[in-house]
Formats: structure tokens, C-alpha cells, sequence
């Protein structure tokens, strides 16, 4: 089957709902897709651990140390908001193509690092290819994947949105175990040249490009935007241990003030149909509440993320390795059920799923809340489980749900505002945490404690941040709706 003809059968003439798999073809596309974005989404969070031994090796401090993880995410913030451009604009071949090949390129500049300076470039590439991969990966799924399959698939995207930045730092701990830093990225070179070959063979064209107009300064106010706020919500969570190049409030309130012009202007642009992100999708109620729910999860995984380590390390004084091994249970328990997830979206749809889900992820932010000096490493390796199942639950679903209620013409903005979403959620949940960690251990230690004692009760107040934020969930979940075609909703998101 040729490409055009791929293109035609699975765009013009999308399979039944009835149908009950995927041809090889379609199955080969989605796995390529879903490896190359686990492997390149697993690099948002690899640095984490590697960070101490590189500014020791580079001879850098940890406010400059921090750039590896910050120039990673601002570019991710600047390039995935226009990938809703390039995904209407150009060939899903070429845009995987390029993606893999910055990637390629970026880790292999990484990987013969000389100084700090040449290994930020190196992320800063690797960043571009990556912001591009995930709302290809959503936007192909949603075009050749039927309705009644989309669960089922869907679920294997949960193991890389929610997965691969979760056992990033067990990934890091188990290579610099036995390798020096760079050896991160020569394990991960050859993973990405054979994606690179294999896709440049195999990746058909499943949409069919068509002119449409760029709009060069929402590209400016976006960067502002999401680059401001993303930096500025690290720097919040940096300025706890290092001294920032800018006061947090200073790149936040440029992030707020670009965002409203953006947004000002998007609404103004796609009454013509030439917005470089159509918020049309906004006016989906179920994309909107399932993305608000998306971005509350994210804010509790990336913040429990960080503050896990930071509590397993100083509290309770295991070394990074036996760190690594306590949190890859979770991380495999997610990713083994959103495919089992999906399955019971397609057979009973959301509500099923997301209302235990949400239930499940409270239970376990509160028991988080009960830590001490003297918690047993079992209990967070319980409770750490029980979060990722919980939040394997209700992935799944809300990514199904919320681009199954919009339109086929807006997959591509659709997936490139989750994309970005997704990166502000992340920057905001570690700032949250990191913050509350910081405020509450330091009115622990004015109180007499020892920094033992102080980092548990930080930890403790952190979590029950994040506990409070959960009860919001468990309501919005009982808003959620079964995704179905959108063909009433249409006439709404077109005027």
C-alpha cells in the first residue's frame, strides 16, 4: 500500500466503530511512534540524577548545573506550540523524520560533551526533536486509529506520557552506577538511530498537508509566554537551594502578561482559520474538564517525582541506586495497566475508570502525608504504587476522552495544547512541592528540629498540598463524559 493511498484509506475512509483490530500496517506505524517517544520523553527526567556528577566532572555550580533540566524545558515550551503549525502544514514522514534526526543529533553532541556549554546545546536539540514527537504520536492515533479502538491503543500512549518521565531517574541511577554521565547517551544513541532508519522506511504519510498561513508573532508571544512561565516556575523551585539569574516573579509576570496577548490574539486569528493554536478546542466542555484533570495529575506526578528522591536521599539516607529500585515499581504498574485501562474505556467508556482513578491517587497523596524520620522505605514503595495505579487509571481515559471530543480538523491543536499544557503542569507541580518542601522545613528547623526532622516535616506539608488538590479531581471526575463523535459539537468549534 502506498502512502497516498494509506493516507486515503485511513483518513477519507476511516475504519468502522465496529472494527475489532488494527491492520500491521497501522500497528507498525503506532509501535515506531510510541518507542521513539518513550525514548525521547524518557530524556525530560534522565539528567535528574546525573546532575551532581556533572558539575563536579564540569567543574559548574548547581544554579548553572540546573540549566541542563531548564534549557530542556523552555525549549520544549517554545517548539511545541507550533507543532500544531507543522503537523497541518507538513508530511507526518518529514515531521518524524526531523524530529528524530534533532534528537539523534542532540544526544550525540551530549554524548562527546567537551564543556558544559556544548552539552546545553546538545539538550537544547535533543528538546527540539522531542516537543514535536508526542502531538505527532497524538495527532496520528487520533487520524488512523477507529473510535472503538482508541482506548485500547491509547493506553500504550499512557506509557509514555506518564511513564517514561517516571523511571527516568531509576534509568539514570542504573547507568551511572556503571558508566560516567555521558554514558547516558551513548545508550541512548543507538536506540535513536534505529528508530531514525527504521521509521525513514517504514512511517507512512497518514494526513495530507494543506497552505496555511503562520502567524511569526504569536510564535513570539508563545515563546514568551510558556518560556517565561515554565522558567519562572523552575527558578521558584530552584531559588530554594541556589541563587536564580532572574527573580521568579519577574519571568512569571512576563509568562502571564504574553499569554493573555496570545491567547488575545488566537481568538482574534482563528475566526479566519489562521491561529497558530485554535482554542476552539475549549469549547468542548469534556476537552476541558478532562484537561484540567490531566493537568492537576501531572502537577502531583512531577512533584512527587522530585520530592520522593529528595526525602529518600536526605531522610531516610539510601544512596540514588536503592532509590531508583523503590520508584521503578510504580512506574512498571502504570504502564502495565494503561493498556488494561484502555480496554475497559473502549468496552464501559471514562467514568469507570476516572472516578476510582482519582479516588486512588487521594488515598495515596494522603498517606504521603503521614511520613516521618522514621517511615519504613515499604511504606513509600506502597504508597508510590498505589499513586501510580491510580494515576494509571485515569491517564488512559482522559487523553482518550479529551481529544475524542473535538473535531478531526483540530488533532494537531488539540495535541499540541496537551503537549504544552503538560510542560507548564510539570514546571508548576515541582515548584509547588520544592517550595513548600523549602518553607516548611525551614520554620521546622526554627522550631528546633534537626534537618532530618525538618526535611520530613517539609515533606509532609508538601504532600498535603498535594492531598487538598487531589479532592478537586475526585469532583471534576464525576463531569466526565464518554467522548463520543463529535459531529454535534462541530458546528460550535467552527464559528
Amino acid at each position: 500500500m502506498t502512502d497516498s493511498s494509506y493516507s486515503e484509506h485511513t483518513v477519507s475512509g476511516t475504519p468502522a466503530t465496529g472494527q475489532e483490530r488494527l491492520d500491521p500496517q497501522t500497528k507498525l506505524v503506532i509501535g515506531l511512534l510510541l518507542v521513539s517517544s518513550f525514548v525521547v520523553i524518557l530524556n525530560e527526567t534522565i539528567m535528574s540524577v546525573a546532575i551532581p556528577s556533572i558539575m563536579i566532572d564540569l567543574g559548574v555550580t548547581e544554579s548553572t548545573g540546573q540549566w541542563l533540566s531548564t534549557a530542556f524545558m523552555l525549549t520544549m515550551a517554545v517548539v511545541i506550540p507550533v507543532t500544531g503549525y507543522l503537523l497541518q502544514r507538513f508530511h507526518t514522514r518529514t515531521i518524524y523524520l526531523t524530529a528524530m534526526a534533532l534528537f539523534t543529533a542532540g544526544t550525540l553532541t551530549a554524548a562527546v560533551s567537551v564543556g558544559f556549554g556544548m552539552l546545553v546545546l546538545g539538550r537544547v536539540i535533543q528538546a527540539s526533536g522531542t516537543a514535536m514527537m508526542l502531538p505527532l504520536l497524538m495527532t496520528t492515533l487520533m487520524t488512523v486509529v477507529p473510535p472503538a479502538l482508541r482506548g485500547k491503543t491509547m493506553g500504550n500512549v499512557s506509557i509514555v506520557m506518564a511513564v517514561a518521565p517516571a523511571v527516568g531517574p531509576t534509568a539514570s541511577g542504573a547507568i551511572l552506577a556503571v558508566m560516567p554521565w555521558s554514558g547516558i547517551f551513548w545508550v541512548v544513541l543507538p536506540i535513536a538511530v534505529a528508530a531514525l532508519v527504521l521509521g525513514g522506511r517504514k512511517i507512512p504519510n497518514v494526513t495530507t498537508p494543506r497552505a496555511v498561513p503562520l502567524d511569526v508573532f504569536s510564535i513570539v508571544l508563545s515563546a514568551f509566554a510558556f518560556g517565561g512561565l515554565i522558567y519562572g516556575l523552575s527558578t521558584l523551585g530552584e531559588a530554594a537551594h541556589s541563587e536564580p539569574f532572574l527573580p521568579a516573579p519577574v519571568p512569571i509576570t512576563i509568562g502571564v502578561v504574553m499569554l493573555a496577548l496570545f491567547v488575545t490574539r488566537q481568538i482574534a486569528l482563528q475566526r479566519r482559520d489562521r491561529a497558530l493554536l485554535d482554542l476552539r478546542v475549549f469549547t468542548s466542555r469534556t476537552f476541558t474538564v478532562a484537561l484540567t484533570m490531566m493537568l492537576l495529575m501531572m502537577m502531583a506526578l512531577f512533584g512527587t517525582i522530585i520530592l520522593l528522591p529528595i526525602y529518600l536521599q536526605n531522610v531516610l539516607g539510601l544512596e540514588p541506586l536503592a532509590i531508583g529500585a523503590i520508584l521503578l515499581p510504580g512506574g512498571l504498574a502504570m504502564g502495565l495497566l494503561g493498556p488494561i485501562a484502555g480496554r475497559v474505556y473502549d468496552r464501559f467508556g471514562p467514568r469507570v475508570l476516572v472516578t476510582p482513578g482519582a479516588i486512588v491517587v487521594s488515598a495515596a497523596l494522603w498517606s504521603l502525608t503521614l511520613l516521618t524520620a522514621e517511615t519504613p522505605a515499604s511504606m513509600v514503595l506502597g504508597a508510590h504504587v498505589l499513586l501510580s495505579l491510580g494515576l494509571g487509571l485515569l491517564f488512559t481515559p482522559l487523553f482518550t476522552t479529551s481529544l475524542g471530543s473535538i473535531p478531526a480538523h483540530l488533532y494537531s491543536h488539540g495535541s499540541a495544547i496537551v503537549g504544552a499544557m503538560q510542560q507548564l503542569a510539570g514546571a508548576a507541580g515541582t515548584a509547588l512541592f520544592v517550595v513548600l518542601l523549602t518553607i516548611n522545613r525551614v520554620a521546622a528547623a526554627d522550631g528546633g528540629a534537626d534537618v532530618v526532622h525538618a526535611t520530613a516535616a517539609g515533606t509532609r506539608a508538601a504532600f498535603m498540598c498535594g492531598a487538598v488538590i487531589s479532592l478537586t479531581v475526585i469532583v471534576a471526575s464525576f463531569f466526565i463524559r464518554s467522548a463520543e463523535q463529535p459531529a454535534q459539537e462541530e458546528q460550535v468549534l467552527t464559528h
